[in-house]
């Protein structure tokens, strides 16, 4: 009988294990970062998975519901004293018996996930949809009968002109308490954008205590949230967390099909990411000491996918032409409608999506970077698991978004990870030792510098696009990505493997190697990239433009010039390139802060032009030329006359392949 399968996510590690082996000790075994403290007594929970259930074709395995053993005395034993989540076990007692796919959650990693979207610093309007008024209402009277809103309401409008007040029965079912606790003088929170306000909140007297609001980025990889004071503007904390979905397929399209072809499945992937909004939620209130009651307005921005799926709408029809999306306006709802840890009545403003492959998340983009305000043509690309792309000027504005999947974060590439400390995020070799340097998330020092002591644990996104370009640079890697022979590099660090070759990048634990399928998979990824921002300059009639911006967690750390040398963006100066930080959680950010923005976004995306890459004849061909190392079909002159970037032509097979036919030619003769 074959031992069981294991696969962990987030990190996509897999192998067979013994059947009875305990999840901590698989592990162990296939170097998965799963925390214990306790030595695996069961008493620090630190080491928690959540088992998934049922069939996952993304992974190619289906989990039994008996995959792994009964719950012991031991997790019942600590269930009952500090409590477990849903479906949550402990590694170091739950036994493996058979095919089973596990999620490490991020307070169980070793390394905590370093998710990297602070808030970038903006100057932003500060008039929020959230109103304090302090009201004084009239006591009942026998002679008068009327209902203590109905007074509320009167109150309002003689103090506070304000008219048509709207009410939810959460607060309605309070009302009665607050007003006579407050000596019938109450401070209400009003939520008002377009039309009637809201009440949102009543505290009995004068409230002075905290009133705050968050502005969330729901990435398919990550949530990154902002958690901002309402009354001054500014950023109280952020943070974020991996997206609890990535469980169920890395890429939109992969939780599309499962959604498709697993009962519930829609509904399973809903659960989990209000799960993890409620997390985030929950632990930035919690770092800045208040109730997460006292957030009153939430705006959040998501591709089109993670939108239809937080709402609960099947997302069926996005993984098919023609895309059409259940809705694509703005929505306000009520922080209850999604399951939200803060005030039931909040406000939850979803910014509009632009199209079916292009979400919120653009929009936010275009808000943020306002490329209908610039004189210059300016490309913007928000770089992420699916990256969305904006190009234009005062005038004209077009977007797409393009499948660039994940391997730009780690996934799929041998020795690849997320950033996290020890990740090695940036790379240098040697024109003529051909021998590497790296850094790591964590330390300032080179691994070269005699005091470097810091662990290295993978390679991060923007460590693999350096030493890829790193390797095409200094002549170990040809145009069409094949990596050369010792022989013919002239370099000790390349090593045989099967049929290609291997870079060696760190040789200590773990070993770290750069092999052609970690090429391939970012090859695929920035061509991609490279061929949804073409294809936008088809419709302008151009070849070049006047910048660029990158945007994103992950655009923000991308070096320009390395970037060029791989062929990620069109050719240009290195000057034009900016940096935006992550330009979608600034624009919630901006809609959170700013009431006048909503509208003004609302506007904007009607007018922004839509292109569908995927019916686009011509983005296959710029994904073709693209797949080259930078471009087969654009030159590239600019960044080639700074950077001399030679040209070998190496074979699948290596020397040996040419060996063995000489030999068999020579035989032959």
């Amino acid at each position: 009988m074959t031992d069981p399968l294991v696969i962990f996510t987030p990190s996509g590690k897999r192998g067979h294990v013994a059947a009875g082996t305990t999840v901590l000790d698989a592990a162990r075994q296939l170097g998965v970062d799963l925390d214990s403290v306790c030595g695996g007594r069961g008493i620090c929970s630190k080491c928690q998975v959540q088992p998934g259930i049922g069939s996952f074709p993304k992974h190619g395995i289906a989990v039994a519901d008996d995959a792994l053993s009964d719950v012991n005395a031991v997790e019942q034993r600590y269930d009952e004293k500090r409590g477990l989540k849903p479906g949550r076990r402990l590694g170091c007692q739950a036994c493996i018996q058979s095919d089973v796919l596990l999620d490490v959650p991020p307070e169980s990693q070793l390394h905590k996930q370093v998710v990297r979207k602070a808030a970038t610093q903006k100057d932003i309007r500060l008039d929020p949809a959230i109103r304090l008024v302090y009201v004084e209402v009239a006591q009942p009277d026998m002679h008068d009968p009327s209902g203590d809103l109905e007074r509320l309401k009167s109150a309002l409008q003689d103090q506070w002109q304000i008219e048509d007040l709207r009410i939810d029965l959460t607060l309605l079912k309070t009302l009665q308490t607050t007003l006579r606790k407050g000596n019938w003088t109450v401070t209400a929170a009003l939520y008002q954008t377009e039309g009637p306000p809201r009440l949102v909140a009543l505290w009995p007297g004068l409230y002075e205590g905290p009133v705050a609001g968050i502005a969330i980025d729901l990435g398919s990889t990550t949530i990154a949230g902002h958690l901002c004071d309402l009354r001054s503007g500014s950023v109280l904390a952020s943070s974020g967390l991996m997206n609890p979905q990535i469980r169920f397929g890395e890429d939109l399209m992969s939780r599309v099909s499962y959604a498709m072809m697993t009962e519930n499945g829609a509904d399973e992937m809903t659960r989990a990411v209000r799960e993890g909004l409620g997390d985030l939620v929950r632990a930035l209130a919690a770092e800045v000491g208040i109730p997460p009651e006292v957030i009153l307005d939430v705006t959040l921005v998501c591709n089109p996918v993670m939108h239809h799926l937080l709402l609960g709408i099947d997302p069926y029809e996005l993984g098919q032409a023609p895309f059409a999306l259940a809705t694509a306006d703005a929505l306000t709802l009520t922080g209850g409608d999604l399951d939200l840890p803060t005030a039931p009545t909040a406000g939850v403003y979803i910014l509009p999506c632009i199209a079916g492959h292009v979400g919120a998340d653009a929009a936010a983009v275009a808000l943020s970077e306002a490329p209908d305000q610039a004189q210059e043509l300016t490309l913007i690309v928000d770089v992420g698991t699916n990256a969305e792309i904006l190009l234009g000027h005062k005038g004209r504005v077009l977007a797409c978004s393009s499948p660039t999947g994940p391997a730009f974060e780690g996934a799929q590439i041998s020795g690849g990870q997320r950033a996290a400390p020890g990740a090695i995020e940036r790379v240098e070799i040697d024109t003529a030792s051909k021998k590497p340097r790296f850094q790591v998330i964590g330390s300032e020092l080179w691994s070269t510098d005699p005091a470097f002591d810091h662990p290295v644990t993978g390679i991060c996104g923007s460590g693999i696009i350096e030493v890829i370009a790193e390797m095409r640079r200094v002549g170990l890697l040809d145009a069409s990505g094949l990596i050369g022979s010792r022989e013919r590099t002239g370099s000790d660090q390349i090593l045989p493997d099967g049929r290609t070759h291997a870079f060696l990048l760190h040789d200590g634990e773990p070993q770290i190697i750069i092999t052609n399928s970690d090429i391939r998979a970012i090859q695929m990824a920035k061509a991609a990239l490279y061929a949804g921002a073409r294809l936008l300059m088809n419709k302008f009639e151009t070849d070049t433009v006047d910048r660029i911006v990158l945007a994103g967690a992950f655009g923000a750390h991308i070096s320009p010039e390395h970037a060029l040398i791989l062929g990620m963006i069109p050719d240009t100066d290195p000057s034009k390139i900016t940096s935006a930080g992550n330009a979608a959680g600034t624009g919630a950010r901006i809609a959170l802060l700013d009431k006048s923005s909503r509208p003004k976004i609302e506007r904007l995306v009607r007018q922004i032009e839509k292109i569908e890459t995927a019916i686009e004849p011509r983005f296959q061909e710029h994904f073709v030329a693209a797949s080259a190392i930078p471009n087969s079909a654009d030159s590239f002159a600019l960044t080639r006359a700074r950077v001399a970037l030679p040209e070998p032509r190496f074979q699948a097979g290596g020397d040996r392949s040419r060996r063995q036919r000489r030999a068999r030619n020579s035989s032959s003769q």
